[in-house]
Protein backbone atom coordinates (compact mmCIF):
# COMPACT_ATOMS: atom_id res chain seq x y z
CA UNK A 1 0.00 0.00 0.00
CA UNK A 2 1.74 2.99 -1.11
CA UNK A 3 1.82 6.79 0.50
CA UNK A 4 -1.24 8.06 -1.70
CA UNK A 5 -3.70 4.99 -0.73
CA UNK A 6 -2.63 4.81 2.67
CA UNK A 7 -3.00 8.30 3.52
CA UNK A 8 -6.45 8.13 2.09
CA UNK A 9 -7.94 5.28 4.19
CA UNK A 10 -6.30 6.19 7.13
CA UNK A 11 -8.27 9.82 6.08
CA UNK A 12 -11.39 8.57 6.98
CA UNK A 13 -10.13 7.61 10.84
CA UNK A 14 -8.65 10.71 11.42
CA UNK A 15 -11.64 12.59 10.30
CA UNK A 16 -13.11 10.59 12.55
CA UNK A 17 -10.42 11.32 15.17
CA UNK A 18 -10.76 15.28 14.32
CA UNK A 19 -14.39 15.49 14.76
CA UNK A 20 -14.25 14.34 17.92
CA UNK A 21 -11.53 15.82 18.89
CA UNK A 22 -12.96 19.29 17.87
CA UNK A 23 -16.22 18.27 20.04
CA UNK A 24 -14.09 17.48 23.08
CA UNK A 25 -12.54 20.83 22.67
CA UNK A 26 -16.00 22.58 22.58
CA UNK A 27 -17.47 20.89 25.68
CA UNK A 28 -14.28 21.24 27.52
CA UNK A 29 -14.45 24.88 26.38
CA UNK A 30 -17.61 25.24 27.74
CA UNK A 31 -17.33 23.62 30.91
CA UNK A 32 -13.51 23.89 32.34
CA UNK A 33 -12.63 27.24 30.49
CA UNK A 34 -8.76 28.40 30.11
CA UNK A 35 -7.78 27.22 33.17
CA UNK A 36 -9.16 23.65 33.06
CA UNK A 37 -7.61 23.43 29.73
CA UNK A 38 -3.98 23.87 31.41
CA UNK A 39 -4.71 21.26 34.08
CA UNK A 40 -5.69 19.23 31.56
CA UNK A 41 -2.42 19.71 29.58
CA UNK A 42 -0.98 19.11 32.84
CA UNK A 43 -2.64 15.63 33.37
CA UNK A 44 -2.10 15.03 29.91
CA UNK A 45 1.57 15.28 30.19
CA UNK A 46 1.79 12.85 33.01
CA UNK A 47 -0.59 10.34 31.29
CA UNK A 48 2.03 10.65 28.68
CA UNK A 49 4.66 10.04 31.01
CA UNK A 50 3.62 7.08 33.00
CA UNK A 51 2.24 5.14 30.42
CA UNK A 52 5.43 5.13 28.60
CA UNK A 53 7.47 3.63 31.36
CA UNK A 54 4.25 1.19 32.28
CA UNK A 55 4.55 -0.29 28.61
CA UNK A 56 7.95 -0.90 28.47
CA UNK A 57 8.44 1.97 26.35
CA UNK A 58 8.56 -0.48 23.05
CA UNK A 59 5.64 -0.16 20.81
CA UNK A 60 7.38 1.88 18.01
CA UNK A 61 9.85 -0.98 18.09
CA UNK A 62 6.94 -3.42 17.62
CA UNK A 63 5.83 -1.25 14.48
CA UNK A 64 9.07 -1.86 13.17
CA UNK A 65 10.29 -5.17 14.07
CA UNK A 66 6.86 -6.13 12.78
CA UNK A 67 7.48 -4.71 9.65
CA UNK A 68 10.62 -5.54 9.12
CA UNK A 69 10.33 -9.37 9.90
CA UNK A 70 7.04 -9.40 7.18
CA UNK A 71 8.40 -12.78 6.05
CA UNK A 72 9.06 -14.87 8.92
CA UNK A 73 6.13 -15.11 11.87
CA UNK A 74 8.32 -16.81 14.61
CA UNK A 75 10.55 -13.42 14.82
CA UNK A 76 7.19 -11.35 14.83
CA UNK A 77 5.66 -13.38 17.57
CA UNK A 78 9.37 -13.44 19.78
CA UNK A 79 9.32 -9.83 19.19
CA UNK A 80 5.46 -9.45 20.77
CA UNK A 81 6.09 -12.11 23.56
CA UNK A 82 8.87 -10.00 24.08
CA UNK A 83 6.75 -6.44 24.16
CA UNK A 84 3.55 -7.99 25.82
CA UNK A 85 5.53 -9.84 28.79
CA UNK A 86 7.31 -6.40 29.46
CA UNK A 87 4.03 -4.16 29.16
CA UNK A 88 2.70 -6.67 31.29
CA UNK A 89 5.10 -6.16 33.90
CA UNK A 90 5.33 -2.87 33.84
CA UNK A 91 1.77 -1.75 34.14
CA UNK A 92 1.11 -3.96 36.71
CA UNK A 93 4.20 -1.83 38.55
CA UNK A 94 2.95 1.05 37.14
CA UNK A 95 -0.51 1.36 38.11
CA UNK A 96 0.36 0.02 41.83
CA UNK A 97 3.10 2.78 42.11
CA UNK A 98 0.24 5.70 40.51
CA UNK A 99 -2.63 4.21 43.04
CA UNK A 100 -0.11 4.67 46.11
CA UNK A 101 1.17 7.70 45.64
CA UNK A 102 -2.37 9.26 43.80
CA UNK A 103 -1.96 12.71 46.12
CA UNK A 104 1.55 13.16 45.82
CA UNK A 105 1.13 13.09 41.86
CA UNK A 106 -2.44 15.42 42.29
CA UNK A 107 -0.44 18.04 43.77
CA UNK A 108 2.72 18.42 41.81
CA UNK A 109 0.77 17.67 38.05
CA UNK A 110 -2.65 19.50 39.14
CA UNK A 111 -1.79 21.56 42.32
CA UNK A 112 -4.67 20.29 43.57
CA UNK A 113 -4.57 16.59 45.91
CA UNK A 114 -7.51 16.42 46.13
CA UNK A 115 -7.87 15.11 42.68
CA UNK A 116 -5.87 12.47 43.73
CA UNK A 117 -8.30 10.25 42.98
CA UNK A 118 -8.41 10.47 39.26
CA UNK A 119 -5.10 9.18 38.87
CA UNK A 120 -6.49 5.48 41.08
CA UNK A 121 -8.82 5.69 38.12
CA UNK A 122 -5.71 5.77 35.65
CA UNK A 123 -4.08 3.30 37.44
CA UNK A 124 -6.79 0.86 37.36
CA UNK A 125 -7.03 0.34 33.43
CA UNK A 126 -3.35 0.90 33.11
CA UNK A 127 -2.75 -2.61 32.10
CA UNK A 128 -5.53 -2.10 29.45
CA UNK A 129 -4.29 1.24 28.17
CA UNK A 130 -0.92 -0.51 27.70
CA UNK A 131 -2.27 -3.66 25.83
CA UNK A 132 -4.48 -1.08 23.22
CA UNK A 133 -1.26 0.12 22.02
CA UNK A 134 0.91 -2.84 21.70
CA UNK A 135 -2.25 -4.44 19.81
CA UNK A 136 -2.77 -1.18 17.69
CA UNK A 137 1.46 -1.50 16.98
CA UNK A 138 1.04 -4.40 15.58
CA UNK A 139 -1.87 -4.05 13.61
CA UNK A 140 0.32 -0.99 11.97
CA UNK A 141 3.20 -3.23 11.49
CA UNK A 142 1.56 -5.70 9.92
CA UNK A 143 0.33 -3.57 7.72
CA UNK A 144 -3.79 -4.45 8.64
CA UNK A 145 -4.59 -0.59 7.61
CA UNK A 146 -8.43 -1.48 7.49
CA UNK A 147 -8.86 -2.75 11.06
CA UNK A 148 -6.25 -0.24 12.17
CA UNK A 149 -8.58 2.64 11.15
CA UNK A 150 -11.72 0.97 12.84
CA UNK A 151 -9.70 0.21 15.88
CA UNK A 152 -9.30 4.31 15.94
CA UNK A 153 -12.48 5.36 15.19
CA UNK A 154 -13.67 3.29 17.61
CA UNK A 155 -11.21 4.92 20.60
CA UNK A 156 -12.13 8.65 18.76
CA UNK A 157 -15.93 7.75 19.52
CA UNK A 158 -15.20 6.26 23.01
CA UNK A 159 -13.08 9.86 23.69
CA UNK A 160 -16.20 11.97 22.51
CA UNK A 161 -19.10 9.88 24.13
CA UNK A 162 -17.28 9.33 27.67
CA UNK A 163 -15.57 13.13 27.83
CA UNK A 164 -18.75 14.85 26.82
CA UNK A 165 -20.61 12.83 29.75
CA UNK A 166 -18.15 13.20 32.21
CA UNK A 167 -17.59 16.78 31.63
CA UNK A 168 -21.14 17.50 31.73
CA UNK A 169 -21.74 15.92 35.09
CA UNK A 170 -18.77 16.71 37.19
CA UNK A 171 -16.65 19.72 35.32
CA UNK A 172 -12.97 19.39 35.46
CA UNK A 173 -12.74 16.43 37.60
CA UNK A 174 -15.03 14.24 35.23
CA UNK A 175 -12.96 15.66 32.13
CA UNK A 176 -9.84 14.53 34.05
CA UNK A 177 -11.24 11.11 34.81
CA UNK A 178 -12.23 10.61 30.86
CA UNK A 179 -8.66 11.37 29.82
CA UNK A 180 -7.70 8.54 32.32
CA UNK A 181 -9.73 5.90 31.25
CA UNK A 182 -11.33 6.29 27.61
CA UNK A 183 -8.17 4.12 26.22
CA UNK A 184 -8.27 1.69 28.28
CA UNK A 185 -12.04 1.15 27.71
CA UNK A 186 -10.80 1.37 24.11
CA UNK A 187 -8.68 -2.03 24.76
CA UNK A 188 -11.66 -4.56 24.24
CA UNK A 189 -12.61 -3.10 20.88
CA UNK A 190 -9.14 -2.92 19.58
CA UNK A 191 -8.92 -6.98 20.82
CA UNK A 192 -12.60 -7.88 19.12
CA UNK A 193 -10.91 -6.43 15.91
CA UNK A 194 -7.67 -8.48 16.68
CA UNK A 195 -9.45 -12.10 17.28
CA UNK A 196 -10.88 -12.26 13.81
CA UNK A 197 -7.57 -11.87 12.52
CA UNK A 198 -5.50 -16.07 11.28
CA UNK A 199 -2.26 -14.66 13.13
CA UNK A 200 -3.80 -13.15 16.45
CA UNK A 201 -3.41 -15.35 19.65
CA UNK A 202 -2.96 -14.70 22.82
CA UNK A 203 -0.12 -16.81 24.09
CA UNK A 204 1.45 -15.28 21.40
CA UNK A 205 1.77 -11.84 23.96
CA UNK A 206 2.69 -13.35 26.93
CA UNK A 207 6.09 -16.01 27.56
CA UNK A 208 9.11 -16.03 27.59
CA UNK A 209 11.49 -13.06 26.42
CA UNK A 210 14.13 -13.72 24.34
CA UNK A 211 17.24 -12.18 24.48
CA UNK A 212 17.53 -11.04 20.86
CA UNK A 213 13.97 -9.36 21.02
CA UNK A 214 14.87 -7.92 24.18
CA UNK A 215 18.05 -6.32 22.80
CA UNK A 216 16.46 -4.93 19.55
CA UNK A 217 13.12 -3.35 21.59
CA UNK A 218 15.58 -2.25 24.06
CA UNK A 219 16.80 0.72 22.11
CA UNK A 220 12.97 1.70 21.02
CA UNK A 221 12.42 1.47 25.01
CA UNK A 222 15.27 3.83 25.77
CA UNK A 223 14.21 6.48 23.03
CA UNK A 224 10.41 6.32 23.95
CA UNK A 225 11.80 6.80 27.53
CA UNK A 226 14.02 9.91 26.58
CA UNK A 227 10.68 11.19 25.09
CA UNK A 228 8.50 10.17 27.51
CA UNK A 229 10.42 12.13 30.35
CA UNK A 230 11.83 14.99 27.92
CA UNK A 231 8.82 16.12 26.24
CA UNK A 232 6.29 16.11 28.30
CA UNK A 233 8.17 17.54 31.00
CA UNK A 234 9.48 20.22 28.95
CA UNK A 235 5.57 21.28 28.21
CA UNK A 236 4.56 21.16 32.20
CA UNK A 237 7.92 23.38 32.86
CA UNK A 238 6.88 25.75 30.47
CA UNK A 239 2.98 25.50 31.44
CA UNK A 240 3.63 26.12 34.92
CA UNK A 241 6.08 29.46 34.03
CA UNK A 242 3.30 30.95 31.99
CA UNK A 243 1.12 29.98 34.79
CA UNK A 244 3.28 32.06 37.45
CA UNK A 245 4.05 34.92 34.94
CA UNK A 246 0.86 35.29 33.34
CA UNK A 247 -1.58 33.23 35.24
CA UNK A 248 -3.20 29.76 34.74
CA UNK A 249 -5.60 31.62 31.88
CA UNK A 250 -2.99 32.03 29.66
CA UNK A 251 -1.03 29.08 29.68
CA UNK A 252 -4.97 27.68 29.23
CA UNK A 253 -4.34 29.63 25.59
CA UNK A 254 -1.52 28.28 24.98
CA UNK A 255 -2.74 25.07 25.40
CA UNK A 256 -5.94 25.28 23.71
CA UNK A 257 -3.94 26.70 20.27
CA UNK A 258 -1.61 23.40 21.06
CA UNK A 259 -4.73 21.00 21.43
CA UNK A 260 -5.65 23.13 17.91
CA UNK A 261 -2.41 21.86 16.18
CA UNK A 262 -2.78 18.50 17.32
CA UNK A 263 -6.23 17.98 15.49
CA UNK A 264 -5.44 19.74 12.30
CA UNK A 265 -2.00 17.75 11.87
CA UNK A 266 -3.45 14.92 12.92
CA UNK A 267 -4.06 13.71 8.99
CA UNK A 268 -0.09 14.47 8.69
CA UNK A 269 1.36 12.85 12.18
CA UNK A 270 -0.68 9.84 11.84
CA UNK A 271 0.22 8.77 8.43
CA UNK A 272 4.17 9.30 9.49
CA UNK A 273 3.42 6.60 11.92
CA UNK A 274 1.01 4.20 9.89
CA UNK A 275 3.23 4.51 6.87
CA UNK A 276 6.71 6.19 7.21
CA UNK A 277 7.79 4.41 9.96
CA UNK A 278 7.17 0.74 8.63
CA UNK A 279 7.60 1.45 5.14
CA UNK A 280 10.97 3.19 5.78
CA UNK A 281 11.96 0.28 8.04
CA UNK A 282 11.53 -2.29 5.08
CA UNK A 283 13.45 -0.11 2.53
CA UNK A 284 17.30 -1.33 2.74
CA UNK A 285 18.57 0.81 -1.00
CA UNK A 286 19.57 4.63 -0.49
CA UNK A 287 17.79 5.43 -3.45
CA UNK A 288 14.82 4.36 -2.63
CA UNK A 289 14.84 5.59 0.44
CA UNK A 290 15.10 9.22 -0.91
CA UNK A 291 12.63 9.03 -3.39
CA UNK A 292 10.47 7.82 0.13
CA UNK A 293 11.50 10.94 1.77
CA UNK A 294 11.14 13.03 -1.16
CA UNK A 295 7.55 11.93 -1.77
CA UNK A 296 6.74 12.86 1.61
CA UNK A 297 7.70 16.31 1.54
CA UNK A 298 5.74 16.54 -1.87
CA UNK A 299 2.49 15.03 -0.62
CA UNK A 300 2.70 16.18 3.43
CA UNK A 301 4.41 19.53 3.16
CA UNK A 302 1.79 21.19 1.00
CA UNK A 303 -0.89 19.80 3.21
CA UNK A 304 0.37 20.80 6.32
CA UNK A 305 0.79 24.45 4.69
CA UNK A 306 -2.53 24.98 3.54
CA UNK A 307 -4.14 23.75 6.34
CA UNK A 308 -1.87 26.13 8.57
CA UNK A 309 -2.74 29.24 6.19
CA UNK A 310 -6.53 27.92 6.42
CA UNK A 311 -6.94 28.01 10.30
CA UNK A 312 -5.01 31.41 10.24
CA UNK A 313 -7.23 33.48 7.75
CA UNK A 314 -10.11 31.42 9.77
CA UNK A 315 -8.87 32.21 13.79
CA UNK A 316 -12.10 34.32 14.28
CA UNK A 317 -14.34 31.85 13.48
CA UNK A 318 -12.48 29.16 14.59
CA UNK A 319 -11.94 30.42 18.01
CA UNK A 320 -16.18 31.41 18.40
CA UNK A 321 -17.13 27.69 16.94
CA UNK A 322 -14.56 25.71 18.79
CA UNK A 323 -13.87 27.32 22.19
CA UNK A 324 -15.99 30.39 23.88
CA UNK A 325 -15.12 34.17 24.23
CA UNK A 326 -12.75 33.50 27.14
CA UNK A 327 -10.67 32.33 24.55
CA UNK A 328 -10.14 35.10 22.22
CA UNK A 329 -6.89 36.22 23.57
CA UNK A 330 -5.16 33.09 21.64
CA UNK A 331 -6.15 35.04 18.22
CA UNK A 332 -2.68 36.65 18.87
CA UNK A 333 -1.06 33.16 19.01
CA UNK A 334 -1.93 32.29 15.76
CA UNK A 335 0.32 33.33 13.17
CA UNK A 336 3.27 32.07 15.34
CA UNK A 337 1.87 28.33 16.01
CA UNK A 338 0.84 27.76 12.63
CA UNK A 339 4.21 28.56 11.25
CA UNK A 340 6.12 26.28 13.88
CA UNK A 341 3.91 23.41 12.86
CA UNK A 342 4.72 23.77 9.19
CA UNK A 343 8.38 23.69 10.42
CA UNK A 344 7.72 21.12 13.17
CA UNK A 345 6.46 18.41 10.31
CA UNK A 346 9.51 19.02 8.12
CA UNK A 347 11.51 17.89 10.89
CA UNK A 348 9.55 15.43 11.97
CA UNK A 349 9.50 13.66 8.29
CA UNK A 350 13.11 13.53 8.70
CA UNK A 351 12.55 12.00 12.56
CA UNK A 352 10.71 8.75 11.53
CA UNK A 353 13.56 8.10 8.80
CA UNK A 354 15.96 8.11 12.41
CA UNK A 355 13.71 6.16 14.37
CA UNK A 356 13.16 3.25 11.52
CA UNK A 357 16.48 2.86 11.33
CA UNK A 358 17.42 2.46 15.26
CA UNK A 359 19.38 5.04 15.50
CA UNK A 360 18.97 5.75 19.08
CA UNK A 361 22.18 7.57 20.31
CA UNK A 362 21.37 10.73 17.97
CA UNK A 363 17.77 10.19 18.81
CA UNK A 364 18.22 10.73 22.33
CA UNK A 365 20.77 13.50 22.19
CA UNK A 366 18.51 15.27 19.79
CA UNK A 367 15.19 14.58 21.84
CA UNK A 368 17.53 15.98 25.49
CA UNK A 369 18.94 19.08 23.47
CA UNK A 370 16.23 20.49 21.88
CA UNK A 371 13.69 19.69 24.59
CA UNK A 372 15.84 22.11 27.44
CA UNK A 373 16.19 24.86 24.45
CA UNK A 374 12.65 24.96 23.94
CA UNK A 375 12.26 25.64 27.80
CA UNK A 376 15.19 27.97 27.57
CA UNK A 377 13.66 30.05 25.09
CA UNK A 378 10.06 30.27 26.14
CA UNK A 379 11.08 31.28 29.23
CA UNK A 380 13.56 34.07 27.65
CA UNK A 381 11.38 34.79 24.93
CA UNK A 382 8.10 35.57 27.22
CA UNK A 383 10.10 37.79 29.50
CA UNK A 384 10.68 40.01 25.86
CA UNK A 385 7.29 39.40 24.25
CA UNK A 386 4.89 38.37 26.79
CA UNK A 387 2.73 35.24 25.96
CA UNK A 388 3.55 35.36 21.91
CA UNK A 389 6.92 34.45 23.22
CA UNK A 390 6.16 30.46 23.76
CA UNK A 391 5.19 30.16 20.05
CA UNK A 392 8.03 32.33 18.81
CA UNK A 393 10.41 29.96 21.09
CA UNK A 394 8.35 27.04 19.15
CA UNK A 395 8.58 28.37 15.77
CA UNK A 396 12.95 28.76 16.38
CA UNK A 397 13.10 25.31 18.13
CA UNK A 398 11.59 23.24 15.60
CA UNK A 399 13.94 25.44 12.86
CA UNK A 400 17.06 24.54 14.04
CA UNK A 401 15.58 20.98 15.09
CA UNK A 402 14.86 20.04 11.26
CA UNK A 403 18.15 21.72 10.31
CA UNK A 404 20.17 19.32 12.84
CA UNK A 405 17.82 16.59 11.24
CA UNK A 406 18.43 17.04 7.64
CA UNK A 407 22.34 17.48 8.46
CA UNK A 408 22.38 14.23 10.37
CA UNK A 409 20.07 12.34 7.33
CA UNK A 410 22.68 13.23 4.92
CA UNK A 411 25.76 12.34 6.13
CA UNK A 412 23.99 8.68 7.46
CA UNK A 413 22.82 8.92 3.52
CA UNK A 414 26.14 9.49 1.70
CA UNK A 415 27.82 7.20 3.98
CA UNK A 416 25.64 4.32 2.90
CA UNK A 417 25.77 4.94 -0.64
Amino acid sequence: MNLLKTSALNSVAVLMKMLTLLGINKVLAVYVGPSGYAALGQFQNAVQMITTFASASINTGVTKYTAEYHDDEVKQRSIWRAAGTLALIGSLFSGALVALFNKPLAGWFLKDASLGGVFIWFSVGLVFFSFNTLLLAVLNGKKEIPRYVVANISGSLFALIITAVMAQQLGLYGALVALAIYQSLSFFVTLLICRELHWFQMRHFIGRIDRDSAINLSKYAAMALTSAVCVPLSLILVRDHLGATFGWSAAGYWEAISRLSAAYLMLVTTTLSVYYLPRLSELTDVTETIKELALGYKVIMPLTMLGGVTLYLMRDLVIELLFTSEFSPMRELFAWQMLGDVLKIGGWILAYFVLSKAMYKFYIVAEITFSISFVGLSWSLTDYFGIQGVVIAYVINYALYWVVMAAYTYRFLKVQR
